[in-house]
């Protein structure tokens, strides 16, 4: 089913009066907090990499289980006032009705399904950072000072939500806090932050697939486009704002995104900032190696995790079904840059399981 016909005349307008109006919605939140900041915040659990590196798979996994929370296409389109909107739309909510995503691999939804909306909470408090054709990592010592809390209250608020009186871990997948790990460890320092990995290559070729489909989607309904950037998804298509790892945008000679050497080089800038910053807070997890053995890496991740109900976590590997690599044509990929995201892929898995 195409993006177009999934949202009423009704609905994009709720989507744009709730993308134009973050500040209220914060006051909102803010005057129901008291209700949830003497709830004891369970560690948080933040999934995130390059998009296509299997961060919904692993989000899936998680929020399936009792002892995690997670946001739900149910909390669109006021995702900043969930426990509010909850109960404003609880009379016309409608049953589940699954259906085919829009990135077209095959990957079905619903208005129940886990969903990175994370990110809605970061654009409302910090619009200047989104400004320009590209995304500047935040330093660990990123002031979020007015942030924090509302963003712990937040997750409890959807704790409570998703899982009532369980006291829930918060679970999200949200790509770009790639650019803030070390910010996000600092605020919170007993987080889990689980980041995935994939071979460059395909991965590359991946991203490029889902640049030009979004483009194409972009381009036919302003309001796709329009609800991508509402929500904080500047990945792909007419909305992409590519994250300037360590300035590696004005150095690379790869720097058309039509092209499979902008998507190479922008993992290799993403995963060796990962490795050189943030090796020693993150998970590294390989998505190659969890769909060729997914019993063996669920069980693994289950311990560094500190999962409750491992089995749970583990029989989930019935629903993994690992795609069969695509043939890629390498013409016009420098033999560096190829020899230099295959070295790289070897230090990640090294980091990872050596």
């Amino acid at each position: 089913m195409k993006f177009e016909s999934n949202y009423s005349w009704l609905d994009r307008l709720l989507h744009r009066l709730a993308f134009a109006t973050p500040r209220l919605q914060i006051d909102f939140a803010e005057s129901e907090d008291r209700k949830f900041e003497n709830l004891p915040l369970q560690p948080p659990l933040f999934v995130t990499g390059l998009p296509r590196a299997g961060t919904t798979l692993l989000l899936n996994c998680l929020a399936g289980l009792d002892e995690f929370a997670a946001h739900s296409y149910r909390d669109m389109p006021f995702v900043l006032v969930p426990q509010l909107w909850s109960r404003v739309s609880l009379g016309f909510q409608k049953p589940e009705e699954r259906m085919e995503r829009a990135h077209g691999d095959g990957m079905t939804v619903g208005t129940d399904s886990p969903e990175a909306l994370e990110e809605m909470l970061w654009l409302a408090f910090f619009p200047q950072r989104y400004a320009g054709d590209r995304i500047k990592p935040w330093p660990d010592s990123a002031d979020l000072t007015g942030f924090k809390p509302f963003f712990a209250n937040h997750m409890r608020k959807i704790a409570e939500l998703r899982r009532p009186g369980l006291r829930a871990r918060y679970v999200s997948k949200n790509n770009l806090n790639i650019s803030r790990i070390g910010a996000l460890a600092k605020a919170f320092p007993d987080a889990d932050i689980v980041v995935p990995f994939r071979s460059p290559l395909q991965h590359a070729s991946s991203l490029l697939r889902q640049h030009r489909n979004f483009l194409e989607l972009h381009s036919r309904d302003a309001f796709a486009r329009a609800y991508m950037a509402g929500v904080g998804h500047f990945d792909f298509g007419a909305n992409l704002k590519p994250i300037d790892f360590d300035g590696w945008l004005e150095r690379s000679a790869c720097r058309d995104p039509m092209t499979i050497e902008f998507w190479l080089a922008y993992w290799i800038s993403t995963y060796r900032h990962v490795l050189e910053h943030n090796r020693e807070r993150v998970i590294l997890v390989s998505h190659d190696k969890l769909c060729a053995e997914p019993i063996a890496q669920l069980r693994r991740l289950a311990v560094q995790l500190r999962l409750s109900d491992a089995e749970s976590f583990v029989a989930q590997a019935a629903a993994i079904n690992g795609a069969s690599p695509r043939p890629v044509d390498q013409a016009g990929i420098s033999d560096a840059l190829l020899g230099e995201a295959l070295a790289l892929m070897e230090e990640l898995n090294a980091a990872a399981y050596g």
